[in-house]
């Protein structure tokens, strides 16, 4: 009944680029697998929480590196000409001649460590194309993939792949040790009122941002008409996987704060994978300007703004970040949509 992911895989695999797009796959899957794991035994291994700070400035824990080394190895073994991780500032080199590149953050929300929260790992496959360096082939538009997924891990480990026929999920069988299709091609429900979204940076948000979830905040009584639920795990991956199941919003705008004005995100291995996933369920992801699978990015580490989930929830919002949504019933001229906008919030998000 619960058809194995290796089988699933062969019976798609019928061409050698396919071949290798499931090898990959598999790859990343026995990563996750054995990240998962150390995280079990996270309790027993204290140090692996411990917090230092890499190369950028940016906070990174033992896990973190833990989680880096558990991919480069498994795709070690995949035909992959090149990784590039969120914790490294440069490119590794694999397979010289293989035909795909992997842009992967290997452990989303490490914050979430230390109080057995959600994290997860998300990854994206390119074709590795001809270009004047190996960093250079990297930077393809988000509509290049070939596939992606994401592995939460809660109280299941469960996967959401895709490889451009829609989105399919399983779950690893703790007693055989693989992953079984449970669910697919997903569907996102259009129905759902919740949004995800850290409240704590409220005033920092644009007028779009701020209009909107001031809308769902007022619930039944207000615009939307209905009341709504907010989440917010601090996990993007535990988001997007509760999204794909269940419906709903993830919003995280840029704001004016230093390392924010162009997006908190990573393009190349979280939002553009998180957006083929999405897309590929029927939904819709953007940075409230321009589709994200529509951006190319011009450095491996770029940033984006990103919103993405149900589509009629993502064309709302965007209709709020357009103009389309009257508001100045409920805002003065110069408060939240006020003609003078400052220029961070009016420069194209790329």
């Amino acid at each position: 009944m619960y058809e194995s992911l290796e089988d699933y895989l062969s019976a798609w695999a019928t061409d050698p680029l396919r071949r290798a797009t499931a090898e990959t796959l598999m790859a990343m899957a026995g990563a996750a697998r054995r990240l998962g794991r150390h995280l079990a035994r996270l309790p027993f291994t204290p140090e692996l929480a411990a917090t230092t700070a890499d190369k950028g400035g940016e906070e990174q824990k033992g896990l973190d590196r833990l989680a880096d080394r558990i991919v480069q190895t498994a795709l070690a073994q995949a035909p992959v000409r090149a990784m590039l991780s969120e914790e490294r500032p440069d490119v590794v080199e694999l397979a010289p001649e293989a035909p795909l590149l992997v842009a992967v953050d290997p452990l989303d929300g490490s914050s979430n460590v230390g109080v057995n929260a959600p994290v997860g790992m998300v990854f994206a496959l390119f074709p590795a194309r001809s270009a004047s360096s190996l960093a250079e082939s990297f930077l393809q538009p988000g509509s290049a993939q070939l596939a992606a997924g994401l592995a939460l891990f809660g109280p299941a480990l469960e996967l959401a792949l895709s490889w451009g026929e829609g989105t399919h999920r399983f779950a690893l069988d703790p007693e055989s040790g693989t992953f079984r299709h449970v669910g697919g091609p997903l569907v996102i429900p259009e129905g759902r009122r919740e949004y995800a979204v850290n409240a704590a940076n409220y005033r920092h948000w644009p007028s779009p941002v701020r209009a909107y979830v001031d809308d769902c905040v007022a619930g039944a009584e207000g615009p939307r008409q209905h009341d709504y639920n907010m989440r917010w795990h601090g996990a993007v991956i535990a988001e997007a996987f509760r999204i794909l199941l269940r419906g709903g919003i993830y919003l995280y705008p840029a704001d004016p704060r230093p390392n924010y004005t162009k997006g908190r995100l990573r393009l190349l291995y979280e939002a553009f994978p998180l957006a083929f996933l999405i897309e590929q369920a029927g939904g819709a992801a953007s940075t409230g300007q321009v589709p994200i699978l529509s951006l190319t990015p011009r450095h491996l580490h770029e940033r984006t703004p990103l919103l993405f989930g149900a589509r009629k929830k993502v064309e709302t919002v965007l209709s709020y970040y357009a103009g389309e949504v009257a508001v100045a019933e409920r805002a003065p001229l110069f408060g939240k949509r006020s003609l003078f906008r400052p220029d961070w919030e009016l420069a194209p998000c790329r």
